[in-house]
């Protein structure tokens, strides 16, 4: 076994490129990648062996085969959701059901009627393809899809209220993840942001009081991730359209999660839709799709056909237009809805988060032997917990569920021996990702249904 201990003991490129090993992944990656990859592990090896570090030639090769491996293997892969939170907005928000998939794979194979009017033989319009169906399901005049909510924020106040003012409760200034702020969103649109009454009170007068003749419009934003309690008060849609009507200005409402159903019927908490938004009197609303919806990323302006033909027309519309697979992928979802005794049954958002607590627990009970056996060291139990819906939605409410909770076996394991063995489930070819927490890992079974994958991707598990 050749020993590599000089810098100048190292082998050439040029060698390297010869061997035997290495022929297969410079036909399938190609010579380009291959040489670069070697060049990399040549210049990390060289620098420990110059600290007189030693390496074996088989051990170089293996190393750079590591290196081309990794360099081509994506990082965006599939993993398996067992946190707790549906819709996780780390782990990619909604699951898109099998006809919106298929959908997605039909426009992407080949050209499509994206901006094409098949009857006409001319230039058509991409926002088109969806429209009707947003207004059957809404009750909205008009509808635009833009590439998500912020963008549909921003494009509708930057169209309706530049260089004017937009009032807005100081208790709905909201911050949404990635430190993405409502005054900053308004700032960026042109606006002029006029808080109204206080963090936790604002009343109708408050708004009377503060319109002047520079107000464009006035807002109501759903806080998509808080909720205040005790002593509060806030103006409704219904108040607050007519406000803006009586002054003659409009209103704005931001839903954020944007269901279209009441969930209720499904056991769930009760949140604000789409058509009761615009029943209340509110001229646009903008919300999410791939949150209660179910849906691709994407956010949709729903509301006054004059309102909605004057966004259109924004130059940043072609900024924040969605592309062919996400309209496909949207039409595909949004029929769903046009059959709602089948929803919970083909929309995934909507089954994960209406599943029964018996199943949970039976799911959960019938998996802690398979699990134990490849975490010996560990001891593995089912044990009640609590999931959320995620992404904003319904923040305060928790869902009844059930878990594989594991925990040390001995007081003596290391303190970090949960965090290693956290990691070597996101290490498997499938990743597993759970949540730490009270001295435990937690696995959350309410997204999985994939079983017999669960137990075969277990297989790969190795804890060091």
């Amino acid at each position: 076994m050749k020993i590599i201990d000089k810098p100048r003991s190292l082998p050439s490129i040029h060698q390297i490129l010869r061997d035997i090993n290495l022929t297969p992944l410079i036909r399938e990656y190609g010579i380009l990648i291959v040489t670069q990859c070697v060049q990399t592990v040549l210049s990390k090896i060289r620098k420990k062996i110059i600290l007189k570090n030693t390496i074996t030639y088989d051990e170089l090769v293996k190393q750079i085969k590591n290196e081309i491996l990794g360099v081509m293997e994506s990082s965006l892969k599939p993993v398996i959701n067992l946190t707790g939170t549906v819709l996780h907005t780390n782990l990619g928000r909604a699951q898109l059901p099998e006809t919106a998939i298929q959908a997605m794979v039909d426009v992407a194979r080949g050209a499509s009627s994206l901006e094409y009017d098949l009857e006409n033989g001319k230039r058509g319009d991409r926002h088109r393809h969806s429209e009707e169906l947003i207004c059957r399901l809404t009750g909205a005049q008009a509808a635009v899809v833009v590439n998500n909510n912020a963008a549909a924020v921003l494009l509708t106040l930057n169209s309706l209220a530049k260089r004017k003012e937009v009032l807005v409760s100081r208790g709905e200034l909201i911050e949404i993840g990635g430190a993405f702020r409502m005054p900053d969103i308004m700032s960026q649109a042109g606006c002029k942001l006029v808080e109204v009454g206080t963090t936790n009170r604002t009343h109708s007068e408050d708004f009377d009081t503060a319109i002047s003749t520079k107000t464009a419009l006035l807002m109501k934003v759903h806080t998509s991730n808080f909720e205040i309690k005790g002593f509060t008060k806030n103006v409704s849609e219904l108040k607050l359209s007519n406000i803006a009507h009586n002054h003659n200005l409009r209103l704005v409402t931001d839903l954020g999660s944007g269901t279209l159903i009441d969930l209720e019927t499904y056991g769930l908490p009760h949140e604000t839709t789409v058509n009761e938004a615009l029943k209340a009197g509110s001229d646009i609303v903008t919300f999410s799709t791939d949150k209660l919806l179910g849906g691709p990323q994407a956010g949709i302006i729903a509301g006054r056909s004059d309102l909605i033909e004057k966004i259109k027309k924004n130059p940043m519309m072609r900024a924040v237009r969605p592309d062919k697979m996400s309209l496909a992928a949207l039409d595909a979802v949004l029929k769903l809805y046009l059959n709602p005794d089948q929803l919970a049954e083909e929309l995934p958002t909507i089954r994960l988060l209406s599943r029964d607590l018996l199943e949970l627990e039976d799911l959960a009970k019938s998996l802690v032997s398979n699990v134990q056996g490849h975490c010996t060291e560990f001891k593995v139990v089912a044990a009640p917990t609590h999931s959320q819906v995620g992404s904003g939605a319904l923040p305060t409410d928790r869902l009844k569920s059930y878990a594989i909770k594991i925990t040390k076996a001995k007081q003596k394991q290391s303190s970090k021996s949960l965090d290693k063995l956290a990691k070597a489930f996101r290490a498997l070819p499938v990743p597993i990702i759970g949540r730490i927490s009270d001295n435990a890992l937690w696995f959350d079974v309410r997204c999985l249904e994939n079983i017999e994958g669960f137990k075969e991707n277990l297989k790969g598990l190795v804890i060091s």
